[in-house]
This record gives structure tokens, sequence and C-alpha cells, in this order.
């Protein structure tokens, strides 16, 4: 069983850092994303990341490792998505990151947020993102939902309870640790020393722009390489912007039923986790949580993701 390293929860003040570990951040999206966790009243140290033109991998881990070394930052958070994470899980060294910090952000950061599971136990959250999510506002649509953000980066007495505002696919309640992210990312961590893990896991899958025989295919690959075997129970994003060719009558979410709904485990469609139009949710992983797939479905975290 992994030993669970949990981080020290945010507090007014904290220090926090932008990183690029992506593809680089639109200027003005990314000053918008700052001026919104400023007026949270959190100290934003003065950084190089986040908008250089086209950073190379070694530039983007010596930015990271850097900010997570810092003893006085509190949350690092992405700049955004893209791709090129994968370029920097494959050099990190886990044993250089002694001490826990937050680590906030979605889509291809799902490849550290898994390293870092695998290889140390940390947990992390899947939410929001300085130029994809903070610059929107809080509660606004492509913005981030509030209440989410702040039980999961604040509360350090007990679990809290998140309305996933989907649908229950396939009914039911189960409990197990929540991991998981974007599906792309999930997909190509098989295979690596770092492969996710999924016995006894409530798993998150999330992304945007797929065709429907991309999201079949991957999703066929986790099944046969194992991953849904001794999964508790699924929670869906939203997958927009994603579809099949004209004039063909299936969805994602038909997909999804097809695939998913025969492994006889309860399964959410439709919350917004990571890529969605609505405020965006922030999910810690690696806490247990209990998923009710009632309804809209709940998922119910039974610990805090966070230490004092």
């Amino acid at each position: 069983m992994r030993a669970l390293v949990k981080p020290p929860a945010l507090t007014h003040g904290s220090a926090v850092s932008i990183v690029s570990t992506a593809s680089p951040a639109d200027p003005e999206r990314l000053a918008r994303g700052r001026a919104e966790l400023a007026r949270l009243g959190y100290s934003l140290p003065p950084v190089k990341g986040g908008s250089s033109p086209a950073p190379s991998a070694q530039q983007r881990l010596n930015e990271l490792l850097a900010a997570l070394q810092r003893e006085e930052l509190r949350a690092v958070i992405g700049a955004r998505g893209g791709y090129g994470t994968n370029y920097l899980v494959e050099t990190l060294d886990a044993e250089e990151l002694i001490r826990p910090t937050i680590l906030l952000g979605y889509s291809d950061i799902t490849a550290l947020q898994i390293f870092l599971w695998q290889t140390l136990g940390w947990v992390t959250f899947y939410g929001p993102m300085v130029a994809s999510g903070f610059d929107a506002g809080a509660d606004a649509a492509g913005g981030y939902d509030s209440a989410s953000f702040a039980r999961a980066t604040t509360e350090t007495a007990g679990g809290w309870t998140v309305d996933l505002r989907g649908e229950s696919l396939v009914p039911g309640y189960a409990e197990g640790t929540v991991v998981g992210g974007c599906l792309t990312l999930v997909e190509c961590s098989l295979g690596t020393p770092w492969e996710l893990e999924t016995g006894g896991t409530i798993l998150l899958l999330e992304d945007r722009g797929m065709k429907l025989y991309q999201i079949d295919r991957a999703l066929m690959h986790l099944k046969q390489a194992g991953k849904f075997g001794s999964v508790r129970a699924i929670v869906l994003g939203d997958f927009p912007e994603c579809g099949g060719p004209e004039g063909n009558d299936q969805n994602v979410r038909d997909v999804c039923r097809r695939i998913l709904g025969e492994l006889g485990l309860p399964v959410v469609w439709g919350a917004p986790i990571g890529h969605t139009p609505r405020p965006m949710l922030t999910i810690p992983l690696g806490v247990r949580a209990r998923l009710h797939a009632s309804g809209a479905g709940q998922l119910e975290f039974l610990e805090p993701a966070v230490k004092p």
C-alpha cells in the first residue's frame, strides 16, 4: 500500500507559483488568471515561466523543479495544458522532490500527476489552471467552481461532498481512491514505469476534441490492458468538441455507455471536470471517496486532501 503524502493547505496570503509544463500560455489570459489568484488573496512571486514562446523541455523541467523545491511556496499551478509534459517526467528524478506542494492543473499535466502519485504517493489536484480556468473567473462559463476549489485546497478537518452535475449512466455506490484525469494521458501511461494503477479506484476520465472512434479505441485499450478489471467506479467528463462523421447518430455518451456499461460498475457521465464549458470542479487525486451514482451524481470525499 502506497504511503499517502498530503501537501500543506492554502491559507490567505500563501505564496503560489505558475509553471508551464506544456504549451505556452496566451499572455492576456495569463494576466487575467494571475489577477484572479491575487483577488483570492494569494501571493504571486515573479516567475519566468508561463508565457515563454517555446521553452525547451529542459527549461520547463528546471522551472518545475525550482518551483517544487521552494520552501515558501504552498501551490504550483499550471499555466495551461497543451502537450509536452511527458518529456519532463521522462527525466524527472523523484528523489529531488522531498517536500509535497499543492500541484493544480488538468489536461496534459495528467502525466505529471500520475508520475507523482505512482512514484511518491503525492496527492495532487485536478482542476483549473491560470490561463485556462482562473482567467475566466469564479463560477463563470469557462471558469472554475469556487466552492470545490476552496474545499479541496483548504479543508483540513474532514471530508466534504461535491455535486457532480452529471448523469448516472449506471447507478450504484462505490468507495475507492480517486485517480485519473485526461483520457489520452491516462492511456499514454500504459507500459511506462509510472503506469497508473487502477485497482480499487474511482477512475476519472475526460478529454476534448476527439473523434468517436478515438474515444472508442482508447477505452477499449484500457479495457484490454486490464485497467477496468478492479476499478470500483468511473466518473466521466463532458467530452466537449467530440463527435463522429456527419450522419452518425451516435455520440460520446453512447460510446461510453456501450463499453463501460457492461462492466457492472457505477458510472457517472458529464461531470464538469477538466475540459468543460461549465465552471470547472477541483478534484483531489489520491484520496479516498465514495461515489453516489444516483441522479446527477455526488462524490463524497472521506478525508481532507491537505494537512494543516
